[in-house]
C-alpha cells in the first residue's frame, strides 16, 4: 500500500513586485487604475497629493501590518496581501458589483468602491509597506474624504454602460412597449 501525501504552502509574497518597490510606477499604477473606475463612474481623475502619502507612510510606519483603519482625518481604503498596488485598486472597484445605485448609502461590503469613485474627491496619496508573509499592506489616502452619509445619491454614479440595472421586478429590462404588450395581452 502506498500513502501519499500532498503538502501544500501559501505561496511568497511578490516583496520584489515593481509597482510595490518602483516609486514612478507604483505611483502611476495606483492613478491608472483609480482613474480608470473613476472615469467609468462620472468622477474627474484624481492627482497625486504628497502630503497625504506622507500621511500614508507615517500611519503604515506604526501600524506593525495589523490591519485597521488609521482614524485620520481623510477618507482612506486599505489592502493586504495582493500581488500588486493595481490588484488592489480593482479589488477596492470591482465592490461596485455589490452596490445598490437604487438606494444609495454606506456599507461595509462597498465603501472602498464608494470612496474610490466619490465625485468631491480630488486627490490621493498612498503608501506601501511589506508585512512578511502577509504580503504588501497598502493604504491610500484621500481628500476631501468620501463616504459623507447623506450625499451617496449625488456622488456615486452607476457606470454609464449600465443604466437602469437598480430598477425593481423582472419588467426593468424590458423595453416599455414589450412590457405594456405582455401587460395587456
Amino acid at each position: 500500500m502506498t500513502i501519499t501525501r500532498t503538502a501544500t504552502s501559501t505561496p511568497p509574497a511578490p516583496s520584489a513586485e515593481s509597482q510595490f518597490t518602483d516609486t514612478p510606477a507604483f505611483t502611476s499604477a495606483i492613478l491608472n487604475s483609480t482613474n480608470v473606475y473613476r472615469k467609468a463612474h462620472n468622477a474627474s481623475a484624481l492627482t497625486w497629493n504628497a502630503t497625504l502619502a506622507s500621511f500614508a507612510r507615517s500611519y503604515l510606519s506604526k501600524a506593525s501590518c495589523k490591519f485597521e483603519h488609521s482614524g485620520g482625518p481623510f477618507g482612506e481604503n486599505l489592502a493586504l496581501g495582493y500581488s500588486n498596488a493595481t490588484a488592489s485598486v480593482e479589488a477596492w472597484g470591482d465592490e461596485r458589483e455589490k452596490y445598490n445605485y437604487g438606494r444609495p448609502g454606506f456599507s461595509e461590503e462597498t465603501g472602498h468602491f464608494t470612496q474610490l469613485v466619490w465625485k468631491d474627491t480630488r486627490s490621493v496619496g498612498c503608501e506601501r509597506r511589506l508585512c512578511g508573509k502577509k504580503g504588501w499592506y497598502l493604504a491610500c489616502e484621500y481628500w476631501p474624504p468620501g463616504n459623507v452619509i447623506g450625499a451617496f445619491g449625488n456622488e456615486v454614479d452607476r457606470p454609464e454602460n449600465e443604466a437602469g440595472q437598480d430598477r425593481p421586478g423582472w419588467f426593468g429590462v424590458l423595453p416599455v412597449g414589450i412590457f405594456l404588450w405582455m401587460l395587456f395581452s
